[in-house]
Protein backbone atom coordinates (compact mmCIF):
# COMPACT_ATOMS: atom_id res chain seq x y z
CA UNK A 1 0.00 0.00 0.00
CA UNK A 2 0.95 3.59 -0.56
CA UNK A 3 2.30 5.37 2.33
CA UNK A 4 -0.11 8.09 3.88
CA UNK A 5 0.42 11.82 4.56
CA UNK A 6 -1.96 13.11 7.97
CA UNK A 7 -2.44 16.93 7.38
CA UNK A 8 -2.22 17.63 11.48
CA UNK A 9 -0.75 21.12 11.46
CA UNK A 10 -3.81 23.51 11.97
CA UNK A 11 -4.55 25.63 15.11
CA UNK A 12 -7.82 24.37 15.75
CA UNK A 13 -9.23 27.59 16.72
CA UNK A 14 -12.88 26.42 16.48
CA UNK A 15 -12.13 24.06 19.48
CA UNK A 16 -10.56 25.90 21.76
CA UNK A 17 -10.66 25.35 24.84
CA UNK A 18 -9.51 21.83 24.24
CA UNK A 19 -7.09 22.76 22.02
CA UNK A 20 -5.50 26.11 23.74
CA UNK A 21 -3.09 23.11 25.71
CA UNK A 22 -3.31 20.35 23.15
CA UNK A 23 -2.93 19.52 19.29
CA UNK A 24 -6.34 18.89 17.94
CA UNK A 25 -5.63 15.16 17.36
CA UNK A 26 -4.75 14.38 20.66
CA UNK A 27 -8.35 15.57 21.68
CA UNK A 28 -9.55 12.54 23.94
CA UNK A 29 -12.53 10.54 21.46
CA UNK A 30 -14.12 7.60 23.73
CA UNK A 31 -11.59 7.17 25.75
CA UNK A 32 -8.44 7.65 23.32
CA UNK A 33 -6.70 10.17 21.42
CA UNK A 34 -8.25 10.89 17.87
CA UNK A 35 -4.90 10.20 15.94
CA UNK A 36 -4.91 6.21 17.94
CA UNK A 37 -8.30 5.74 16.14
CA UNK A 38 -6.91 6.98 12.81
CA UNK A 39 -3.89 5.54 12.93
CA UNK A 40 -5.44 2.05 14.13
CA UNK A 41 -8.12 2.17 11.08
CA UNK A 42 -5.60 2.61 8.88
CA UNK A 43 -3.11 -0.40 9.97
CA UNK A 44 -6.17 -2.19 9.32
CA UNK A 45 -6.04 -0.91 5.90
CA UNK A 46 -2.69 -2.57 5.39
CA UNK A 47 -1.16 0.80 5.69
CA UNK A 48 2.33 0.71 7.55
CA UNK A 49 4.11 4.06 6.65
CA UNK A 50 2.86 7.35 7.64
CA UNK A 51 3.99 10.88 7.69
CA UNK A 52 2.57 13.75 10.26
CA UNK A 53 2.80 17.14 8.59
CA UNK A 54 2.41 18.73 11.87
CA UNK A 55 2.57 22.48 13.63
CA UNK A 56 0.62 23.87 16.44
CA UNK A 57 2.04 21.69 19.42
CA UNK A 58 3.30 19.19 16.95
CA UNK A 59 6.05 18.17 19.57
CA UNK A 60 3.09 16.40 21.72
CA UNK A 61 1.89 14.40 18.95
CA UNK A 62 5.19 12.91 18.14
CA UNK A 63 5.60 12.47 21.91
CA UNK A 64 2.70 10.43 22.16
CA UNK A 65 3.21 8.41 18.81
CA UNK A 66 6.60 8.43 18.71
CA UNK A 67 8.19 6.52 15.66
CA UNK A 68 4.48 4.29 15.72
CA UNK A 69 7.42 1.07 16.53
CA UNK A 70 4.30 0.57 19.05
CA UNK A 71 1.81 0.67 16.72
CA UNK A 72 3.52 -1.49 13.89
CA UNK A 73 3.97 1.36 12.26
CA UNK A 74 6.76 3.51 11.04
CA UNK A 75 5.96 7.51 11.46
CA UNK A 76 7.77 10.26 10.32
CA UNK A 77 7.28 14.14 11.63
CA UNK A 78 7.30 17.06 9.08
CA UNK A 79 6.98 20.35 10.90
CA UNK A 80 6.01 24.09 9.96
CA UNK A 81 8.57 25.55 11.27
CA UNK A 82 8.23 29.24 12.46
CA UNK A 83 6.03 29.52 9.15
CA UNK A 84 2.63 28.45 8.86
CA UNK A 85 2.84 26.57 5.25
CA UNK A 86 -1.03 25.94 5.03
CA UNK A 87 -1.92 22.34 3.76
CA UNK A 88 -0.18 22.69 0.50
CA UNK A 89 2.90 24.27 1.87
CA UNK A 90 3.23 21.43 4.53
CA UNK A 91 2.89 18.33 2.11
CA UNK A 92 5.33 20.28 -0.51
CA UNK A 93 7.63 20.20 2.81
CA UNK A 94 6.92 16.94 3.40
CA UNK A 95 7.66 15.15 0.02
CA UNK A 96 11.39 14.06 0.88
CA UNK A 97 9.76 11.85 3.04
CA UNK A 98 6.96 9.95 1.39
CA UNK A 99 7.71 9.47 -1.79
CA UNK A 100 6.22 9.81 -5.49
CA UNK A 101 2.42 8.57 -4.71
CA UNK A 102 0.85 8.62 -1.68
CA UNK A 103 -2.49 9.05 0.41
CA UNK A 104 -2.93 12.47 1.79
CA UNK A 105 -6.03 13.03 4.37
CA UNK A 106 -6.73 15.55 7.33
CA UNK A 107 -5.62 14.94 10.90
CA UNK A 108 -9.19 15.47 12.18
CA UNK A 109 -11.88 13.41 9.99
CA UNK A 110 -12.15 9.58 10.43
CA UNK A 111 -12.92 8.25 6.79
CA UNK A 112 -14.62 4.25 6.73
CA UNK A 113 -13.84 3.20 3.45
CA UNK A 114 -11.42 0.77 1.57
CA UNK A 115 -8.15 2.50 0.24
CA UNK A 116 -7.31 -0.47 -1.85
CA UNK A 117 -10.45 0.25 -3.63
CA UNK A 118 -9.44 4.14 -3.76
CA UNK A 119 -5.80 3.24 -4.92
CA UNK A 120 -7.43 0.58 -7.81
CA UNK A 121 -9.57 3.92 -8.74
CA UNK A 122 -6.71 5.88 -8.61
CA UNK A 123 -4.69 3.40 -11.19
CA UNK A 124 -7.22 3.16 -13.61
CA UNK A 125 -7.92 6.68 -13.67
CA UNK A 126 -4.26 7.46 -15.27
CA UNK A 127 -4.57 10.98 -13.61
CA UNK A 128 -2.41 13.43 -11.56
CA UNK A 129 -4.34 13.21 -8.30
CA UNK A 130 -7.42 11.41 -7.22
CA UNK A 131 -10.38 13.04 -4.73
CA UNK A 132 -12.92 10.79 -3.31
CA UNK A 133 -16.45 12.33 -3.25
CA UNK A 134 -19.78 12.11 -1.08
CA UNK A 135 -23.22 12.88 -3.05
CA UNK A 136 -23.57 16.06 -0.08
CA UNK A 137 -26.73 18.09 -1.50
CA UNK A 138 -25.33 20.33 1.41
CA UNK A 139 -25.73 18.07 4.25
CA UNK A 140 -22.74 17.98 5.86
CA UNK A 141 -20.93 20.86 4.29
CA UNK A 142 -21.52 23.37 0.99
CA UNK A 143 -20.99 21.27 -1.91
CA UNK A 144 -18.17 21.68 -3.74
CA UNK A 145 -17.47 19.32 -6.47
CA UNK A 146 -19.24 18.82 -10.07
CA UNK A 147 -18.72 15.48 -10.34
CA UNK A 148 -21.38 13.39 -12.63
CA UNK A 149 -21.16 9.91 -14.95
CA UNK A 150 -18.61 9.13 -13.10
CA UNK A 151 -16.43 11.84 -13.75
CA UNK A 152 -14.63 14.57 -11.77
CA UNK A 153 -15.52 18.12 -13.87
CA UNK A 154 -14.65 20.59 -11.24
CA UNK A 155 -13.96 21.17 -7.55
CA UNK A 156 -14.21 24.85 -6.40
CA UNK A 157 -14.40 25.60 -2.84
CA UNK A 158 -14.59 29.35 -3.18
CA UNK A 159 -17.13 29.28 -5.88
CA UNK A 160 -20.35 27.49 -5.74
CA UNK A 161 -22.21 26.62 -8.69
CA UNK A 162 -25.93 24.77 -9.26
CA UNK A 163 -24.00 21.50 -10.30
CA UNK A 164 -22.43 20.71 -7.33
CA UNK A 165 -24.44 18.49 -5.50
CA UNK A 166 -20.79 15.99 -3.66
CA UNK A 167 -18.49 17.27 -1.05
CA UNK A 168 -14.37 16.49 -0.54
CA UNK A 169 -14.76 13.61 1.54
CA UNK A 170 -11.43 13.99 2.56
CA UNK A 171 -8.91 11.36 1.30
CA UNK A 172 -6.97 11.99 -1.95
CA UNK A 173 -4.21 10.53 -3.65
CA UNK A 174 -1.58 12.62 -5.43
CA UNK A 175 1.90 12.75 -7.10
CA UNK A 176 4.21 14.41 -5.80
CA UNK A 177 5.10 16.12 -9.50
CA UNK A 178 1.87 18.36 -9.36
CA UNK A 179 3.60 20.37 -6.52
CA UNK A 180 6.64 21.02 -8.83
CA UNK A 181 5.63 24.78 -9.41
CA UNK A 182 5.71 25.29 -5.76
CA UNK A 183 8.66 26.10 -3.93
CA UNK A 184 9.83 25.15 -0.59
CA UNK A 185 8.62 27.42 2.14
CA UNK A 186 5.64 28.50 0.11
CA UNK A 187 2.48 28.70 1.95
CA UNK A 188 -0.45 27.59 0.22
CA UNK A 189 -3.93 25.82 0.16
CA UNK A 190 -4.09 22.52 -1.32
CA UNK A 191 -7.89 23.22 -2.04
CA UNK A 192 -6.67 25.34 -4.92
CA UNK A 193 -4.30 22.61 -6.50
CA UNK A 194 -7.16 20.60 -6.26
CA UNK A 195 -9.22 23.32 -9.05
CA UNK A 196 -6.56 23.96 -10.66
CA UNK A 197 -6.04 19.99 -11.27
CA UNK A 198 -9.77 20.14 -12.13
CA UNK A 199 -10.02 22.68 -14.40
CA UNK A 200 -6.84 21.09 -16.33
CA UNK A 201 -8.54 17.58 -16.52
CA UNK A 202 -5.54 15.97 -14.17
CA UNK A 203 -8.35 15.24 -10.90
CA UNK A 204 -9.94 11.79 -11.29
CA UNK A 205 -13.57 11.38 -8.84
CA UNK A 206 -14.06 8.13 -7.10
CA UNK A 207 -17.84 8.29 -4.88
CA UNK A 208 -17.73 6.72 -1.74
CA UNK A 209 -21.16 5.96 0.21
CA UNK A 210 -20.18 6.31 3.33
CA UNK A 211 -20.84 9.31 5.63
CA UNK A 212 -17.13 10.85 7.40
CA UNK A 213 -16.42 11.77 10.55
CA UNK A 214 -14.91 14.99 11.92
CA UNK A 215 -13.27 16.48 15.33
CA UNK A 216 -13.52 20.07 13.91
CA UNK A 217 -16.50 21.12 15.21
CA UNK A 218 -17.94 20.81 18.88
CA UNK A 219 -20.98 18.86 16.89
CA UNK A 220 -18.83 16.98 15.32
CA UNK A 221 -16.70 15.63 17.98
CA UNK A 222 -20.03 14.30 19.78
CA UNK A 223 -21.10 12.70 16.68
CA UNK A 224 -17.80 11.12 16.28
CA UNK A 225 -17.69 10.25 19.57
CA UNK A 226 -20.90 8.76 19.43
CA UNK A 227 -19.65 6.81 16.26
CA UNK A 228 -16.40 4.77 18.41
CA UNK A 229 -18.57 4.56 21.88
CA UNK A 230 -21.36 2.34 19.46
CA UNK A 231 -18.69 0.87 17.77
CA UNK A 232 -16.81 -0.84 20.58
CA UNK A 233 -20.17 -2.05 22.68
CA UNK A 234 -20.72 -3.97 19.45
CA UNK A 235 -17.78 -5.65 19.20
CA UNK A 236 -18.27 -6.65 23.34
Amino acid sequence: MLPVLILAGGLATRMRPITETIPKALTDVAGRPFIWHQLSYLYGQDIRDVVLCVGYLGEMIESNLGDGSSLNMKIQYSFDGSKLLGTGGAIKKALPLIGEDFFVLYGDTFLPINFKDALNKYKTNEKLALMTVLRNHNQWDVSNVWYESGKLIEYNKRVKNHNMHYIDYGLGILNSSIFSRYPVGQAFDLADLYYDLSRNGDLGGYEVNKRFYEIGSVSGLKETEEYFMKMYKERL
